[in-house]
């Protein structure tokens, strides 16, 4: 038979005192000591077994006081991996009157365990722990630890009222102590409590809650000075020695203070709290016997809730996710006991994780149970789909409502959804409209008439968000109700390809972030475009209208027979950005104006033209075939602008009207603001035909006199050009006439006489110097021949004189024309 070893270790006695007299501490030593028990053993032991009064415990207390004194249930774990099972107590110090103590403890060996498997805090309150030491001089090992006093039932019964009394910190300290038994846990739990009796009811309390196997290797010491130094996991102090405990592995509940505030994060623990709260311990037991991890909520919510204990919505969620994973672990009187506190009426403030474990509960159960068994599931689903707005909620099938419990749910719910799909904003929440349509499916509620315009509403609400590319939350529930219902399918895609043409890119976005089934028998030519532009623009590379030509292919429909799928098109391949004026020319070509009329695409050819550089040769022939084809589209500023490319594309091609500079500044004043790319090509192509060897010397003359900044700016972009550096030093002739208008107008405006004068100096200067002797003399006779002499003495003066201002120059020259 098992044996425990056993010690006595008590303060001094008669002769032990310290000869001082002093308030030193009191020796202490053992007096009986099984032979069993190792010298290692006791060393660890006596501090572990030592004993300080609570302060301010007065001398020559009487009997009864004495016995009130708080008294130290421990059990420690030693060095060599054994433990000290101990009940240390206050007694006389022999004569005087000094409050000694008295330690009895008994020794487990590594690896050993109580008789009959009993837990360390039930043997802790058995009932001859002796308060003094033996006659005998060696303790006789014990076979046995005497039963606790008492009838069981009394003791339950104590335990169950001193369970409700702590209530608010019931859910808190199991947590806590939950802790403790976590692999490679840390620190230690405190437990405040004026008697330490109660800190042992706490430490029952745990261990029945407790796996056995785990319950056993908590530490404990039921009273202590020195909280901090105890080596124990759990640890109880009275409020006075409570003092500032604070730690990182610290854990305090002041048991009797103020009640705790917040509610406990712990499933568990919080199930635990409530099953002691109703007086049910022995449910600990029943849910051990169900599978699952130690400490899972699982099992005990389970068992709690067929006991028809009231549980949070964690422990709800807690035991319907348990069950939905172990559908056979309950027979079917227990999952109907199950079911029936899951979806109690008077149950509110259910979670959203509750209602998505309650959903996979019947989805387990479903087919396995009766219906009777799963309707209060199915009908709790869709009453929270309808009511409570959860969009991710996962639903039954349409055989859960074949019955007569469907035809009552139907019957409450059907109005209600009616009322909200007919109502302005459904359609905008697009989880919530797509909850409400299959719910109305299972329910067999008749929303046809409605259907086309919560559709109509619902397709634009799919294409916002999802500008990160992710799949939207709503997109499986949106797939499983376009494969439930044909009808929506059809209506849905339908809607969506006729807002295409106008967010295409917000179309091919939904696409690539939600597979919709659009490949049965309808056309629906903008769905296909949309999908097929990503492959057919990184096939084409930089050729855009080439894209263009894919994307439209993939629509299977031509721009002539529907001119929107154009629209549709254009917005693929160059979304908000305007073509260039070559590829503008080409779409123009590709499709007749009626098509791009039709299609509103007309005005993407417009802006092609008005975002033209000033060098775009295309933009001046593209705004010709702008005016023709779209002549009522265009009008006011834009017309303008448009006029003014095509005044360029006439001074050209030498078809324009005299008047130029007139004529260019009527239609900048028509078309302001003007785009600088517009007006630049109209000034651009003046002063290119102003300076060309053939030109109209009385436009020359009012572009020199006009004083207008632009069009002389233009001039002098144009004369500083290399084409025109080449016929200066290549044609005397052409450098003598240009010379001449440079040097003929100095009474023409600032404008103009500083941009001849730095002509003259930047330009014509440098030409002329880098020409040999013959060639400048047949400049000067050129100058002779296009003037008069005073002229030609005028650019021999200038020829040799460094650079002066053009106003000197100019009055020389006037007046040496005058004289001549």
């Amino acid at each position: 038979m098992k044996t425990l070893a056993q010690l006595h270790y008590t303060s001094a006695t008669d002769g032990d005192e310290p000869a001082s007299g002093g308030a030193e501490p009191i020796p202490a030593r053992f007096t009986a000591v099984d032979a069993a028990i190792p010298a290692s053993v006791l060393t660890e032991a006596g501090p572990l077994l030592a004993y300080e009064p609570p302060a301010g415990t007065e001398p020559g207390l009487p009997d009864a006081a004495l016995r009130a004194l708080p008294e130290s249930l421990s059990y420690s774990v030693l060095s060599d991996g054994g433990h000290l099972l101990a009940r240390t107590v206050a007694s006389r110090s022999g004569q005087t009157s000094r409050v000694g103590f008295h330690a009895h403890a008994v020794h487990l060996p590594p690896g050993g365990r109580l008789p009959g498997g009993a837990l360390p805090i039930t043997a802790c309150r058995a009932a001859r722990w002796a308060a003094a030491t033996p006659g005998r001089p060696l303790p006789d090992p014990l076979a046995t630890l005497p039963g606790a006093t008492g009838h069981h039932a009394r003791e339950r019964e104590g335990l169950n009222d001193f369970a409700v009394s702590r209530g608010p910190w019931l859910a808190g300290v199991l947590a806590d102590l939950r802790g403790l038994c976590e692999p490679d846990a840390a620190g230690r739990v405190v437990l405040v409590e004026a008697q330490s009796a109660d800190v042992a009811r706490w430490i029952a309390l745990a261990c029945v809650a407790l796996p056995d196997e785990l319950a056993e290797r908590l530490t404990f010491t039921t009273y202590t000075r020195r909280p901090l130094r105890a080596p124990q996991r759990i640890v109880g102090v009275l409020p006075e020695d409570a003092g500032e405990l604070t730690g990182p592995d610290v854990r305090v509940h002041r048991c009797a203070g103020a009640r705790p505030e917040g509610a406990v994060d712990d499933a568990w623990a919080e199930t635990a709290a409530r099953i002691w709260r109703n007086r049910a311990p022995e449910l600990f037991r029943e849910a051990a016997e169900l599978p699952g991890e130690p400490f899972a909520p699982g099992p005990v919510a389970v068992t709690a809730l067929c006991a028809g204990i009231a549980l949070g919505t964690g422990g709800r969620a807690a035991a319907a996710e348990w069950a939905a994973e172990r559908p056979y672990a309950l027979d079917a009187k227990r999952t109907r006991q199950l079911v029936d506190a899951l979806t109690a009426p008077g149950v509110d403030e259910r979670s959203g994780p509750e209602f998505d474990a309650a959903g996979r509960l019947f989805a387990a159960l479903d087919g396995r149970s009766p219906t009777t068994t799963t309707a209060p599931l199915a009908a709790m689903l869709v009453t929270e789909a309808v009511r409570g707005g959860n969009g991710s909620l996962e639903l039954p099938g349409r055989t859960a409502f074949s019955g007569p419990e469907g035809a009552a749910v139907a019957g409450v719910l059907g109005p209600e959804i009616l009322t909200e799909l007919g109502s302005a904003g459904v359609g905008l929440d697009v989880a919530r409209t797509v909850q409400l349509l299959r719910v109305a499916r299972l329910l067999e509620v008749d929303c046809a008439e409605l259907l086309p315009s919560v559709l109509d509403r619902l397709a634009p609400a799919l294409l916002t968000g999802g500008e990160d590319g992710s799949a939207p939350e709503w997109a499986p529930a949106l797939l499983e109700l376009m494969d439930e219902q044909f009808d929506v399918r059809t209506a849905l895609l339908g809607a969506l390809d006729r807002i295409a043409p106008d967010s295409p890119a917000g179309v091919e976005r939904l696409l690539l972030r939600v597979p919709l089934p659009f490949t049965g028998t309808q056309s629906l030519p903008h769905l296909r475009m949309c999908a097929g532009a990503p492959e057919a623009r990184a096939g084409c590379g930089e050729d855009r209208v080439a894209a263009l030509q894919r994307v439209l292919r993939a629509g299977g429909m031509s721009p002539f027979a529907e001119p929107l799928v154009l629209r549709t098109a254009v917005g693929l391949v160059w979304e908000a950005a305007a073509p260039t004026a070559a590829e503008a020319r080409l779409l123009l070509e590709a499709a007749t104006s009626d098509a791009h009329r039709a299609a509103g695409t007309w005005s993407h050819l417009v802006a092609a033209a008005l975002a033209s550089g000033p060098g775009d040769g295309e933009a001046p022939e593209l705004a010709h075939d702008l005016l023709r084809c779209f002549p009522q589209e265009t009008g006011g500023r834009v017309r303008a602008a448009l006029l003014l490319l095509d005044f360029a594309r006439e001074v050209g091609s030498g078809a324009a009207e005299p008047g130029w500079a007139e004529r260019v500044r009527a239609l900048r004043a028509e078309a302001e603001p003007v785009e600088p790319g517009v007006l630049g090509q109209a000034c651009d192509a003046v002063a290119g035909r102003l300076l060309a060897p053939e030109r109209p010397e009385a436009e020359l003359y009012a572009l020199v006199h006009s004083g207008d900044a632009d069009l002389i700016a233009a001039y002098d972009r144009a004369a500083r050009g290399d084409s025109v550096r080449a016929r200066l030093a290549a044609d005397s002739a052409y450098a003598a006439g240009c010379f001449t208008v440079w040097t003929a107008h100095p009474h023409a405006g600032p404008a103009w006489s500083g941009v001849a004068g730095a002509l003259l100096e930047e330009v014509l200067r440098p030409v002329v110097r880098g020409l040999p002797a013959d060639r400048v003399a047949a400049v000067e006779e050129a100058v002779g021949r296009s003037g008069s002499s005073g002229r030609a003495e005028a650019f021999r003066d200038w020829n040799r004189r460094e650079r002066r201002g053009l106003s000197r120059l100019g009055r020389r020259i006037a007046g040496r024309v005058r004289r001549s």
